[in-house]
């Protein structure tokens, strides 16, 4: 029987045998958040990189008028690059074009995943869309939920995000996997927690509301809106 395991942190995948498995990698606030809206609203393919030299270096190769950089370090928007929550980045022209897009967390357990044999970038708002996909393409295979976490720490919000794809899996997965107790708890957390909620008192979510962010955490907060399923393929996320 296959298992659902949940990481606390990006860190954890260093320990992981990730040939065989799906992994979903979760950033709520917001790297995955912004990659799913991205797409949604006409992005040709998000390129997650792992720092801003290297965006930029990805970008020396492209015609200027096809892309558009998008990137933070420990919060601060990259000189020159758009600002990459999800509201702002849909405010930019994104449409049939790529974003090189770098965070200081999710898009670094993107890479930090890319030995699995699937890799998804998965979001409160494309839940649903994402284990959908997984149950029925890959049903056969172990999960790893990813919280990405904050250099290297636990986020309330992440592992909330994957008690969403535990129930998921729990409901949309007709009995086929094995829990590990770190699902179980991130499901337990999600029965009984509420979204905003949790978003907003967890460390990232009180220094967005700092910032006068409230509305990007509401839009991290809603849940299966979006039926974007952004999956790696290559060194870009493209929907499938």
């Amino acid at each position: 029987m296959p298992k659902v395991h949940v990481l606390l942190t990006k860190r954890e995948l260093d320990h992981q045998r990730l040939p065989g498995k799906v992994v979903l990698v979760l950033d709520v606030l917001f790297a995955t958040t912004s990659i799913v809206a991205a797409l949604a609203h006409g992005a040709k393919e998000v390129v997650p990189l792992p720092n801003g030299p290297a965006a930029l270096a990805n970008a020396e190769a492209r015609a200027p008028s096809s892309y558009i950089l998008s990137g933070e370090l420990n919060t601060e928007t990259l000189p020159g690059f758009c600002h990459p929550t999800p509201l702002a980045l849909m405010r930019e022209n994104i449409s049939n074009r790529t974003v090189l897009y770098c965070t200081t967390n999710g898009t670094v357990a993107l890479h930090k995943s890319a030995a699995a044999d699937h890799v998804y970038a998965a979001a409160l708002i494309n839940g649903r869309a994402v284990v959908e996909r997984v149950t029925r393409a890959h049903g056969d295979e172990t999960v790893l939920i990813v919280c990405s976490g904050s250099a290297d720490n636990f986020n309330l919000e992440d592992f909330y995000g994957a008690g969403h794809l535990v129930a998921l899996v729990r409901e949309l997965g007709a009995g086929r996997y094995d829990f590990t107790d770190a699902a179980l708890a991130a499901g337990l957390l999600y029965e009984r927690g509420d979204a905003m909620e949790c978003l907003t008192r967890a460390r990232v979510g009180r220094m967005m509301l700092e910032r006068d962010l409230e509305d990007e955490i509401r839009f991290a907060a809603q849940k299966d809106c979006f039926t974007v399923v952004p999956k790696l393929v290559g060194d870009a996320l493209r929907p499938v």
